[in-house]
């Protein structure tokens, strides 16, 4: 427990906590949308089994460094590209990402022009499954950062539980505001498209930074912000014009 009093550390756990909430980002909005799709009385405890799972998945991947940073060791070649285990992982991760993605925005779709339809519901084992499998993709970049950023395991742990602990008080709100709001669903799948062309051009080795997007997404989060009082603004003047005339 040397790191406690080097001041070093605790600039490194601020900053790791910090960065682990930017990029979790992603994952927030992923667990989100899937447990929408679950029943009402099933979907806190999703969001927080799903949080877990995320925050187990990027402590067991921080142990095991030595085999994360082993992914990186080239296996074989095709068409003059070397493919290393973490580059199968991000493809494999950024085509499961565009096919989910790509499914959901059909079913808000198409669920919006066919009333009649029962909403289809997702298993519960099902929409964990699926949440398991794209917190192992998401973690790894997010470990190999704080590996480069720290060099003692508790301060990295420790930042993970905090990150963690945060997002599961702002998970819930989060999934309320995008589940009530459509055009904000539809926003935050297609964040998660362009999250997973991003990984399969990691695993490609053609890096695109990842603050493009996130500003790309807080660009039209901003508009739609102002797009959404600019109609609460009109609703309020149309009720009052009623009222007065």
């Amino acid at each position: 427990m040397e790191w406690i009093v080097e001041p070093s550390a605790w600039i490194a756990l601020l900053t790791l906590t910090i960065l682990e909430i930017v990029l979790g980002i992603d994952n927030i909005i992923f667990i989100s949308i899937l447990v929408g799709r679950l029943p009402e009385n099933l979907r806190e405890k999703a969001r927080k089994i799903g949080l877990s799972l995320a925050m187990i998945a990027r402590i067991l991947l921080l142990i095991s460094i030595s085999w994360v940073m082993g992914l990186t060791t080239n296996l074989f070649s095709l068409g003059g590209h070397e493919f290393s285990g973490r580059d199968l992982i991000l493809i494999s991760g950024g085509l499961f990402l565009l096919w989910k993605s790509t499914h959901e925005i059909h079913h808000s779709l198409e669920g919006a022009l066919d009333q009649d339809k029962e909403p289809e519901k997702a298993s519960f084992s099902g929409v964990l499954i699926q949440i398991a499998v794209i917190d192992i993709v998401f973690s790894l970049d997010s470990v190999i950062t704080a590996v480069g950023m720290a060099k003692h395991l508790q301060v990295m742990v420790l930042a993970v539980v905090i990150a963690v602990g945060i997002m599961m008080v702002g998970a819930k709100p989060i999934g309320d505001f995008v589940e009530e709001h459509p055009t904000f669903k539809i926003l935050a799948l297609s964040f998660l498209l362009m999250v997973g062309v991003s990984l399969i051009g990691e695993g490609l080795e053609f890096h695109i930074p990842k603050g493009y997007i996130y500003f790309a997404m807080a660009f039209s989060a901003s508009v739609e912000f102002l797009n959404l009082k600019m109609r609460k603004s009109n609703m309020a003047l149309q009720l009052r014009k009623r009222i007065t005339g």
